[in-house]
C-alpha cells in the first residue's frame, strides 16, 4: 500500500515551491494569462494535496479506498501539470487534456463519497 500522506505531503511542498517559482520567476517573462494558469495549477494541486492528505489517513483507517487517492492524485497531476505546461511554452492544443484531469479529481471525490456512504450503512 502506497504511503498517501507522504506523497500529500510531497505534493504540498511542490506547490509551495511552484507558487514561489510562479511569483518570482515567471512573473516578468510570461504573458498574465500564462500566470494565472500557473497560479490555477498550483491553488488546484495545493487543495487536492491537502485533500490527500485528509483520505490518506482515511486510507489508513479503513474509511477510503487505494482508488479514490489515486483518482485524485493523477487527476491532479494532469490537470496541473498540463497549466504549467502551456505556462513554459507548450501549445495551447495541450490544454485539451486539462479537463481529463478534472474529470478524474471529480470522480475522486465522489468515489470517497460513495465508498464513506456504503461504510455508515454497514455500521461503521
Amino acid at each position: 500500500m502506497l504511503n498517501w500522506i507522504s506523497i500529500a505531503a510531497i505534493n504540498m511542498a511542490m506547490a509551495v515551491a511552484l507558487g514561489a517559482f510562479g511569483a518570482h520567476g515567471l512573473k516578468a517573462i510570461v504573458s498574465p494569462q500564462q500566470l494565472e494558469w500557473w497560479q490555477t495549477a498550483t491553488l488546484y494541486w495545493f487543495i487536492h494535496g491537502l485533500g490527500l492528505l485528509l483520505v490518506g489517513i482515511l486510507v489508513r483507517l479503513n474509511y477510503a479506498t487505494q482508488t479514490t487517492a489515486w483518482l485524485l492524485q493523477v487527476g491532479a497531476l494532469i490537470f496541473a501539470g498540463s497549466l504549467y505546461a502551456m505556462t513554459l511554452g507548450a501549445p495551447r492544443w495541450f490544454g485539451a487534456i486539462t479537463p481529463i484531469g478534472g474529470v478524474l479529481m471529480i470522480a475522486g471525490w465522489l468515489w470517497l463519497a460513495v465508498t464513506t456512504s456504503r461504510l455508515n450503512h454497514a455500521g461503521i
